[in-house]
């Protein structure tokens, strides 16, 4: 078996949430903790390059491409495991720590399909860089492509949480908590690790200084300046 083959097989049993056995039986079990890794890093590097391809591929830009590659699934690793603590926390006061190994087979395999999803929406990044030249929008075309994966994941998750919910109707509120920490901390940890994109008119830089600031108030800025026309410049 190739390893491009290989590695559509493991998106294939990210997303169905299957393992196959040596004899071809399918089973409903979340993949190994190593090949939620390997995904996570071969699709989050692929969309991570694309992304870091805005502006050219040549002399320094191709520096960022290869930056950006290595970041994507840093963010999605880091992001899960900030987020993993506080979650332990309130299952925890929920009564619900005995189902906390289950919770994260559950979010490890999802956050593995978040980051094949992503990158099948690379052509679309692609297609959005060649056809309009604004920074802003750029940044922002791809936030809304991490927002639709994100989305999408959480179709994944509700299939894996499924059984815990059958047995305790309280982890319904808990994929809800899950999505909104996992945002809120995806968010800031997206702009300490920036840039992911970076200005072709700027030095290609693995960090920017002033990294540790306010997410969040860049966002509104950012939106607020895409919808009035200032960022197509």
């Amino acid at each position: 078996m190739t390893p491009f083959v290989g590695l559509f097989r493991l998106a294939d049993e990210v997303l169905r949430g299957e393992t196959e056995t040596a004899r071809g039986a399918r089973h409903k079990r979340p993949p190994l903790l190593g090949s939620i890794i390997l995904a996570i890093v071969v699709y989050g590097m692929l969309y991570g390059g694309v992304m870091g391809s805005y502006g050219g591929m040549s002399g320094s830009r191709s520096w960022q491409i290869v930056f950006s590659a290595v970041k994507v699934p840093f963010l999605l690793i880091a992001t899960f495991l900030l987020s993993l603590p506080s979650f332990f926390v309130v299952n925890t006061l929920l009564g619900l720590r005995g189902d906390f190994p289950r919770v994260v087979r559950a979010l490890s395999s999802t956050q593995a399909g978040l980051t094949v999803i992503l990158s099948a929406l690379a052509p679309f990044t692609a297609f959005w860089y060649v056809s309009t030249s604004g920074y802003q929008p750029a940044i922002l075309f791809n936030g809304v492509m991490f927002a639709v994966a994100s989305v999408s994941a959480q179709w994944m998750l509700r299939r894996e949480y499924l059984p815990l919910i059958e047995g305790q109707s309280r982890h319904r509120w808990m994929l809800r908590t899950w999505l909104l920490i996992y945002v809120f901390v995806g968010i800031q940890m997206g702009w300490v690790l920036r840039p992911f994109i970076g200005d072709p008119h700027a030095p290609v830089q693995f960090f920017r200084e002033g990294s540790w600031s306010n997410a969040y108030e860049f966002v509104l800025k950012l939106i607020w300046d895409v919808l009035s026309g200032r960022g197509r410049e």
